[in-house]
């Protein structure tokens, strides 16, 4: 197959094993996925000189939790059947407060422009430290409104609230992509009762693991 076929030239060229990084890579749907799942699986006895020694993928769910339509087998493939070699699950942990603090504030070396340190609290309260969102607040706010533009005005907590507005307003990806988890019965049994102020009784373990490794990617 053509990717497998590429990689294995890729990897002849070079005297030492490599790796592949494949960023969001659950991106792809349906028989798509299922074939690159499948050449992945094919090259892995082949390494590491004609197929890359270890293989990264990227994305928002653990490959376990896969469940993909074929088209041509007419079937639901778990990404456990399409690609059994996997040796470790790995999610990327949120940033302290601290590190929320110190990330924010290498800003003003660069540009001047200074982060209140109760606008800093703010990103906190309103992140508790999720990456994505944190770095998409930031963003916001100092690239894309033209106050926070204007690097003699610097970051304060209004201007947080703005930006927080804007992100909802504007109806980003993540933000949809949200919308569109809260359907799955899994995620429904979990997230439904704690906005009703109730007690999780129907949610499993793998549901409540589930939502927490993923609802703030989400």
């Amino acid at each position: 197959m053509a990717l497998e076929q590429f990689l294995a030239l890729w990897c002849q060229g070079y005297n030492r094993p490599t790796v592949l990084i494949l960023d969001e890579v659950d991106a792809l749907t349906g028989d798509t996925l299922i074939l690159l799942l499948r050449q992945l699986r094919g090259g892995y006895p082949n390494r590491p000189t004609l197929f890359p020694q270890s293989i990264i993928l990227c994305g928002i769910r653990n490959i376990k939790d896969y469940r993909i339509h074929s088209s041509s087998e007419k079937t639901i493939i778990t990404g456990g059947s399409a690609f059994n070699v996997k040796a470790k699950s790995l999610r990327m942990g949120d940033f302290s407060e601290s590190e929320v603090y110190a990330l924010l504030n290498e800003h003003t070396p660069e540009t001047g422009q200074v982060f209140e340190a109760d606008a800093c609290t703010l990103i906190w309260k309103l992140t508790n430290g999720q990456p994505r969102l944190v770095n998409a607040l930031a963003y916001e706010v100092c690239f894309e409104m033209p106050e926070g533009k204007n690097l003699n005005h610097s970051i304060t907590p209004e201007l947080i609230l703005d930006a927080k507005e804007r992100l909802i307003q504007n109806r980003v990806n993540h933000l949809d992509q949200l919308a569109d988890k809260l359907q799955e019965p899994r995620v429904r049994r979990v997230i439904e009762p704690m906005l009703a102020g109730q007690m999780i009784t129907d949610g499993t373990d793998d549901d409540r693991q589930y939502v927490a490794e993923g609802v703030a990617e989400w």
